[in-house]
Parts: C-alpha cells; sequence; structure tokens
C-alpha cells in the first residue's frame, strides 16, 4: 500500500507532516477513526490541495467516501518521519532550558528521546535528571561514539555553542537543534535548526502592536465616515429647491 522512494523532501514538507501528526495524534485520542484532507487543513492551517500533496509523499492514499484512515496515516508517517529502530538524541547544556527541554520531551516520541545530557556542572554530573542520565561535557566524544548518536541539541550559552557544535560534529552528529542565540557555522552535509527563542518573541511583540494600532484606528476612521455622512446631509437640508422643482410648483 505505502512505498517510500528515496528523495530529497523539502523542510517545511517535513515540517507540516510531523504536524500532521500531532493533530492525528489528538484526534485518535478523541477516538476519531477517519479524518478528510479539508479537515485536517483546517486543523493545521493550511489548504486542502497542500494537505493532499504532502500526502503523496508518504505514498498514502484515502477514499474519496471516507477520507483518511487516522491509524493507518500515523503509520505511514512515521515510517517516513522515524528511523527504524530507537533513535537517541544528546541534549548539551542542562540548565533550565535544557531541564525543560528534557520534560517537554519525555515520552512524546516511542522511537526518539534524549539519551544523554552534558554539562560542566558538578552538581549535575552523575545524575538522572528527567529520566536521562547526566555527562562531564568532557565525555561528549565518547557517550555520543558509544550510543551512536547522530542528532543533538545544544543548549549552551552563545559564547560555548560554536565549539559544542564542532565537538559533536567530529564525533558523527549530522543534525543540530541550535537554541544559543548565535550562527553556528558547520559544513554543508550538517542539518541545523536555530530556535532563537528572543528573536521570535520580538517578532511576536512587534506584530502585536502592529494589529492593537491598525484595531485603535478603525474607531477613528468609523467617526470620520459618520461626521463626513452628517455633514453632508446637514449641507443637503440647506440648499435651495432645485430649478425643476421650482417650476413644477409655479
Amino acid at each position: 500500500m505505502v512505498a517510500h522512494k528515496q528523495q530529497r523532501i523539502p523542510n517545511r514538507t517535513i515540517a507540516r507532516l510531523s504536524l500532521y501528526r500531532r493533530l492525528l495524534n489528538r484526534l485518535l485520542g478523541e477516538n476519531t477513526q477517519s479524518v478528510y484532507s479539508h479537515e485536517l487543513a483546517a486543523m493545521a492551517g493550511v489548504t486542502a490541495a497542500q494537505v493532499r500533496r504532502d500526502l503523496m509523499v508518504v505514498g498514502y492514499q484515502g477514499s474519496p467516501t471516507r477520507g483518511y484512515d487516522v491509524r493507518e496515516l500515523l503509520a505511514s508517517i512515521g515510517r517516513l518521519l522515524d528511523a527504524p529502530e530507537r533513535e537517541g538524541i544528546a541534549l548539551v547544556g542542562v540548565g533550565n532550558l535544557g531541564r525543560a527541554i528534557m520534560a517537554y520531551f519525555s515520552g512524546r516520541r516511542p522511537k526518539l528521546s534524549i539519551v544523554a545530557g552534558f554539562d560542566n556542572d558538578p552538581g549535575k554530573v552523575g545524575r538522572m535528571i528527567h529520566g536521562c542520565p547526566c555527562y562531564d561535557v568532557r565525555e561528549i566524544a565518547d557517550v555520543v561514539r558509544r550510543l551512536k548518536i547522530r542528532s543533538a541539541i545544544i543548549a549552551v550559552p552563545a559564547s560555548e555553542a560554536q565549539s559544542v557544535a564542532e565537538t559533536l560534529i567530529h564525533t558523527g552528529v549530522r543534525g543540530l537543534l541550535n537554541f544559543a542565540p548565535v550562527r553556528l557555522r558547520v559544513q554543508p552535509e550538517v542539518y541545523v535548526e536555530d530556535m532563537d527563542i528572543a528573536v521570535s518573541l520580538e517578532k511576536v511583540a512587534y506584530f502585536s502592536r502592529q494589529s492593537a494600532t491598525v484595531r485603535e484606528r478603525q474607531p477613528e476612521a468609523r467617526v470620520t465616515v459618520v461626521a463626513h455622512t452628517a455633514k453632508r446631509a446637514a449641507v443637503g437640508q440647506e440648499e435651495p429647491p432645485s430649478t425643476s422643482h421650482a417650476a413644477s410648483k409655479a
């Protein structure tokens, strides 16, 4: 039924497929057995045509009368996005942000989990934090190679991020989720996803101000229109009768 071809899938398509999976899991939790493309599109904030194009990538086709089977579609997306076996992730920087990431991600993906944390704080090294062992940063190379880790999360200060990235890449890591507020310099074959919370928050604040300004101006515009209309009406009442009207009365 499903055949995945070796192809270069765009980043945005992968992101949408991951979003669809989250939405489908929610539907499954609500005992929903099937879903149409337009329903999934409304939940994801895209068009039904976009949903159908994205699902062509996973090779799964729904029924015109029943839509997509939720369980089968979830399985199909999982076969594309997930590794065949359980995949471990490393996290460098077990501070407030790092611990929050560990807590949030714990148990969310059965085949994708944080299996090793690294920090330079002696009070954290050797402990289990949210079910994950924490190692000294000097052990990155040994632990990453032993656990065959290929993806990592960087949650360290900006001044340390580049050196941490280089250490991880040197040990075989080829994917980085970077929470440090700095652009990493890496080889073309290494995929980096930047998550700059400060930049994102600045964007949210900017557009919220723009929206508020527009809403504040709208009542003024309505008042201006109403006042202008009233003025025109008043002027019209004061105008003398037209020539044709006066002639008819004569």
